[in-house]
């Protein structure tokens, strides 16, 4: 499978347009913020409780403060609600289109492009430990309320969370859709009380209102120098699932999620986090646990119940967002095929992946199992979404300058403060490697091989399988001077080289000594846009001697489906009877061998990977009683 690009269009998503601006931004609030919106049951607990030398007083909790406000407003409200947003593929976002819109503008640099290849696939490696740490800190903080309501049945945090996130995986099969429609509430809910909370103590304590002032937040560094650098690991917790922004605007559109952002998420959180510092000045021994020590005893039992739903909802979020980025990754070459189970026969996007189901499941337990505690978590998060947030602003940037045409001191005068900033971020970070950073880091490391093994390999399968074959023209020339039998019917053989003769057609006349009437050379072409235009979809030419050339495209966020798209071929001139149409298939049984291309350790990873991917036949829904398969080994 290969890739290409294509003139941008409105995309698959003009459906937006006739929805109500309201109902999409309730949408939005909803699914695009839980991860955003559940950040303060953690993020100051980390900053002030795992912070060592950086004690609770009336000048750092206006720094941190001042911190964590002028951090939303510098990565959310200017680098993704301004910038980043605007480099929609096609109405896409998220990291994989990203790279299919940044690799289209440089498309005529090769090394270029193979170095955004990889940026981006480091940073989508890296959302897959942020895949597994946030379902397994959200929960764990919601309900580690417990300490506070019910302080003898600490034991029970543990086992508890696990419970819920083992429920939440296995509920995954059934889909979203009937879930999905209690999201908006229950997120309306938890702003709306965030936000009284917050007001609550602001009211008490209005002197945490100074922290506006960014002067704090510069005297905060020079003062406590090294000690705030590494308050940023902790900081940098406010604004988990800011990715999410952008990953999703394909689903409620750019000014939907804006305007959310805008009027009920960015006030609400505001108004916490300036809560919890009023607290903290109030009560400088609630570093602990701020959030829920600002919570009125009687509303203890209810509002641990409605952030255990919200953070099964950001969970949720997540978990529906490696599900897009597998699949996506699936089309673009970088991930072996998996089985992907379509929930919905009315939504596109809602799928299931049983595969990153069940080792998302099994990391998640494991990391809960493992570190017991938000607190311990908080050493773990923050280099996977940091990371992923320094290779989104480099390919952004990549894009402003070479597909926007902007001038280079402009993209050098924008990218460099939000550089320095994710740099920041990402370095507070790496100092947290040894207390927990690096489980992210090396799931993200696992993954980063497996996609590029894959991809490189895949590269290796085809440059042997051109380098054996025939070439097509002078093939269907000797035909006509020697025609062999020919039998009734249409035979569509896949192929990746439209230019020589696929393996499988050789070995069907070798070994049946007839063709069929009418023959097909069918290759599967993925775009570097989400979704293919109609006029693109096909390309179909007449080679004579009853061969036909046929290209069907797709977008990469779309499913391949062969026999459907063989439908479109009829006003064209070609049209296929399913009930009298044979596929023909080479199934390549990969060897690992000292060949020059890979490491032989990476050979043998990907042979394993070939052996378990998801067959071709099934990921492109051919009928498998229309079937023939035909083995050749490959040596790489």
């Amino acid at each position: 499978m290969t890739s290409t690009n294509a003139a941008d269009s409105p995309g698959n998503h003009a459906g937006l347009a006739n929805q109500p601006l309201r109902t999409l931004t309730l949408g939005a609030v909803g699914v695009v913020f839980g991860d955003l919106g559940t950040s303060p049951l953690y993020t100051l607990q980390e900053v002030f409780g795992n912070t060592r030398g950086l004690g609770i007083s009336h000048a750092t909790v206006l720094g941190v403060l001042s911190l964590v406000l002028w951090s939303l407003v510098v990565v959310v409200c200017i680098k993704y609600v301004a910038f980043v947003m605007r480099a929609d593929n096609r109405g896409e976002g998220g990291i994989v289109a990203l790279l299919a819109l940044a690799q289209r503008s440089v498309r005529n640099a090769p090394t270029l492009r193979w170095l955004v290849a990889l940026i981006a696939i480091f940073g989508a490696a890296l959302f897959y430990g942020d895949g597994v740490i946030t379902p397994a800190i959200s929960v764990l903080s919601a309900v580690e309320g417990i300490r506070v309501a019910a302080p003898h049945l600490q034991a029970w945090i543990t086992p508890i969370s696990a419970a819920i996130l083992l429920v939440l995986f296995l509920l995954q099969r059934a889909g979203t859709a009937r879930v999905g429609r209690v999201f908006a509430p229950v997120m309306m809910l938890w702003f709306v009380a965030i936000a009284l909370l917050g007001l609550r103590m602001i009211v008490q304590q209005p002197a945490i209102l100074a922290a506006v002032n960014p002067y704090y937040a510069v005297r905060f560094f020079t003062v406590h120098g090294l000690v705030a650098f590494v308050a940023l690991g902790g900081v940098v917790l406010a604004l988990t699932g800011t990715e999410a922004l952008y990953a999703d605007i394909g689903h409620f559109g750019k000014r939907p999620i804006r305007v959310a952002w805008s009027l009920i998420v960015f006030p609400a959180l505001l108004l916490n986090y300036f809560g919890q510092g009023a607290l903290l000045l109030q009560t400088p021994d609630a570093g602990t646990n701020p959030f829920y020590r600002m919570v009125p005893e009687s509303l203890l039992i209810p509002m641990i119940a409605l952030a255990a739903m919200a953070t099964i909802i950001a969970s949720q979020a997540v978990i529906s967002g490696a599900y897009s980025m597998t699949i996506q990754a699936m089309q673009l070459g970088y991930s072996p095929r998996m089985r992907v189970v379509h929930t919905s026969d009315q939504v596109a996007g809602q799928v299931f992946v049983p595969a990153i189901n069940t080792l998302l499941l099994i990391l998640v337990l494991a990391a809960v199992l493992g570190f017991r505690s938000s607190e311990n978590l908080g050493a773990a998060y923050g280099i996977a979404v940091t990371g992923t947030m320094v290779t989104t602003t480099l390919l952004a940037l990549l894009v402003a300058l070479r597909q926007w045409r902007w001038k280079w001191y402009a993209v050098l005068a924008l990218g460099m403060p939000l550089l320095v900033v994710d740099g920041a971020f990402f370095g507070a970070n790496l100092l947290k490697v040894e207390s927990g950073g690096w489980f992210p880091l090396a799931l993200g490391v696992l993954v980063f091989t497996v996609m590029t093994t894959w991809r490189r390999g895949r590269e290796l399968v085809l440059r042997q399988l051109k380098m054996g074959g025939l070439a097509l023209s002078p093939f269907i020339t000797s035909i006509g001077s020697h025609p062999p039998a020919r039998v009734p019917g249409t035979a569509i053989f896949l192929t990746a080289n439209l230019d020589a003769v696929p393996h499988a057609l050789l070995h069907s006349l070798k070994h049946f000594k007839v063709l069929h009437e009418r023959n097909v050379l069918l290759s599967v072409e993925t775009l570097e846009v989400p979704y293919a235009n109609a006029d693109e979809r096909i390309e179909l030419a007449e080679l004579g001697q009853g061969f036909h050339r046929l290209l069907l495209r797709f977008g990469f966020a779309e499913a391949p489906d062969i026999p459907t798209a063989l439908t479109a071929c009829a006003p064209r001139g070609l049209r296929f009877d399913l009930m009298d149409t044979t596929f023909f298939l080479s199934r390549e049984n990969i060897v690992a061998a000292r060949h020059p291309g890979m490491a032989l350790w990476r050979d043998k990873l990907f042979a394993f990977l070939a052996r378990n991917a998801m067959p071709a036949t099934a990921f492109f829904h051919i009928p498998g009683n229309r079937l023939v398969e035909l083995g050749t080994q490959v040596e790489i």
